[in-house]
């Protein structure tokens, strides 16, 4: 569509140009009329008697309100909106440290997205896939960011109302960072770094000298979460047992100063000091209190209150309420669980979602971040973090969001439907699994790559229709390739995937089943299966890897391609082992004499309504990985 921008619209040019083929418009003399002006106040969207106007605060304001325009105007010619904002920050947090980093034009796709949504900050997380002239095993073989990379990505989303800031680690999450020789000596453990050592405050220094250099904000997320063996490995022996609070005092004042010799604003996330005060070390333990005196003494730093995992509004409200007593303007993160395995949950991304930004609107909470993690591989493609969030922008702009809205809002912004890409959460949301799936289990990933001969998940799965549930998934999922042209490489992978998980989920359930009857007959058929489910598993991976290239680096790849090989590998063991039973090579097949248990781990709630959730090296074997 053609528009004639009329008004205050120097300050965003540029930003047109970069969205224009996303809203699908262009400026132009002969264009439709739109009145633009910028004043404080709500976004005020208007069409009638064929002029338009748009009125807004903030340059990310007009981006949203543009789109608005646009929508609104395909759908009806007379129309006033309003938009009051409910929160100064609205953005986001994209993992780049466990294995998949964003190209720079995956990054710029993201901006493109949020910025149409009225998203206003992003953060690359980096524990250290990111450039420090002085230390080439920083990042070295993980696909880090050069300055000029960053700096890129930096004008293009400031351009596009985004506010960039850097978000690295300056206490735990290191073991990346720290497993090279150059670090033995920062080291208190292989995460860790070793508090009070001078050395490890030069390579802070270093480290967020060129972490911040590349960005305008001068805000900058310093990590220090999770750091759980604190002041307990050299640093004890070293030191000596210290008060943990006084630990994490002295390193985070020590940071701060490095922090303010660079002139920057620090936040942390807020985790070990409330940790440190419960009894069981529990973030989330609502009965505990951190000491009035320690409250005292920490230093003054804005802090994050991360929590992904809890449905009840009232919960947030009393967690955010405990934040106040420490800082006066705590911001939330929330997470868009992109990271429960191969496959995204969104109805637990959903109910925590909801629950906790109408608390934040209740507590008057000025800033909120939408997480997307990458856990063990970063096997879940960042695409599908697209609807969370469409739904952190709606909550931003809107005190109730409703589906119909949130579907018209997600088509416009992103091009695509909400339906498809909803499909995506029945991989883990299974038969045996309990509604919106909040205890997070992740059949999709467990049965993908454990081994067909041992199968540690079959137990937690045996009497299920899971062969019947993926093989329902498969012609829906084409209907969505065919819908979705510019997401084809998103849907072609996991229409794949739900050919190989329709094969593979109890084809080894059934082979025990033969092979404890003797049934040879039985199993050779099964053997035909297993040679179709190569050509399967290897058709998924090649589709997996066009997906992967097609937004991130290349480091970080080998990975899956180890855990594809290694899926294809076991099947042709599988295949000879059966053989040679077959052929009376072999009196008995160990892995089949075996009993199968059910899977018994950390992740696992055997009295609930769930299969369970586990890590890679945990789901292919018993042994030592």
């Amino acid at each position: 569509m053609k528009i004639h921008l009329i008004g205050e619209i120097t300050d965003v040019l540029e930003g047109i140009s970069i969205l224009s083929n996303e809203l699908g418009m262009q400026l132009a003399e002969d264009g439709y009329p739109i009145e633009v002006l910028k004043r404080k106040g709500p976004l005020i969207i208007k069409n009638s008697e064929g002029q338009g106007q748009i009125i807004f605060e903030k340059r990310i304001h007009f981006f949203r309100a543009l789109g608005l325009w646009l929508q609104n105007f395909e759908k009806k010619k007379e129309f006033n909106l309003i938009e009051e904002p409910q929160f100064e920050t609205s953005g986001a947090m994209v993992d780049v440290s466990r294995n998949a980093v964003l190209t720079v034009e995956g990054i710029k796709m993201l901006l493109r997205k949020m910025s149409v949504m009225g998203l206003n900050m992003l953060m690359v997380y980096t524990e250290e896939t990111y450039e420090v002239p002085d230390l080439p095993y920083f990042g070295y073989m993980r696909g880090r960011y050069t300055e000029k990379e960053i700096r890129e990505c930096d004008e293009y989303a400031y351009q596009i109302g985004i506010e960039m800031i850097p978000c690295i680690q300056t206490l735990a999450h290191l073991k990346e960072a720290l497993k090279w020789g150059y670090a033995n000596d920062i080291k208190d453990t292989d995460d860790i770094l070793l508090v009070g050592e001078s050395k490890t405050y030069e390579f802070l220094s270093k480290i967020i000298e060129s972490a911040t250099k590349p960005y305008r904000s001068k805000r900058i997320h310093i990590g220090m979460d999770e750091a759980l063996q604190l002041g307990l490995g050299k640093y004890i022996e070293e030191n000596g047992y210290h008060n943990r609070f006084e630990i994490m005092n002295m390193h985070l004042r020590n940071v701060l100063s490095i922090t303010e010799k660079f002139g920057l604003q620090p936040m942390i996330w807020s985790d070990m000091y409330f940790r440190l005060a419960s009894k069981e070390g529990n973030y989330y333990d609502l009965d505990s209190g951190i000491p009035e005196d320690v409250i005292q003494s920490i230093p003054d730093v804005q802090m994050v209150y991360w929590d992904y995992y809890h449905p009840d509004e009232n919960f947030y409200e009393k967690m955010l309420h405990s934040h106040k007593q420490l800082v006066s303007d705590p911001i939330f993160a929330g997470g868009l669980w992109t990271w429960n395995g191969i496959s995204p949950n969104y109805g637990r991304m959903f109910v925590t979602t909801e629950s906790a930004l109408k608390a934040c609107r209740k507590a008057g909470i000025k800033e909120v971040i939408a997480t997307m993690w990458g856990d063990n591989g970063a096997e879940t493609p960042i695409q599908t973090a697209l609807p969370g969030l469409q739904l952190y922008a709606e909550y931003t702009y809107h005190k109730e969001v409703n589906r119909k809205d949130l579907e018209e809002r997600f088509h416009f912004c992103t091009g695509y439907r909400l339906d498809d890409f909803l499909l995506l959460n029945a991989f883990d949301e299974t038969p045996g699994v309990m509604k919106d799936n909040l205890y997070s289990s992740n059949p999709s990933k467990f049965l993908l790559w454990q081994d067909i001969l041992i199968g540690l998940y079959d137990k937690n799965i045996h009497g299920l229709p899971m062969e019947e549930h993926y093989n329902s998934l498969i012609k829906p999922l084409e209907l969505a390739k065919e819908n979705e042209h510019d997401m084809k490489y998103l849907f072609t992978f996991y229409e794949g995937l739900a050919r190989v998980l329709s094969t593979k989920a109890e084809i080894g359930i059934k082979i025990k089943a033969a092979y404890d009857k003797e049934d040879k007959s039985e199993v050779k058929q099964y053997l035909v299966l297993l040679d179709s489910l190569v050509e399967q598993v290897e058709k998924l991976r090649k589709s997996h890897r066009n997906l992967w290239f097609s937004t991130n680096k290349a480091f970080g790849w080998e990975v899956l391609d180890i855990r594809y090989g290694g899926v294809l590998t076991r099947i042709e063991t599988a295949i000879h082992r059966l053989s040679d039973w077959l052929d009376g090579n072999i009196p008995k097949i160990e892995e089949l004499e075996e009993n199968r248990l059910y899977f018994d781990g950390p992740e696992q709630f055997p009295d609930k309504v769930t299969l369970g959730r586990e890590f890679y090296n945990r789901i292919v074997t018993a042994s030592n990985f």
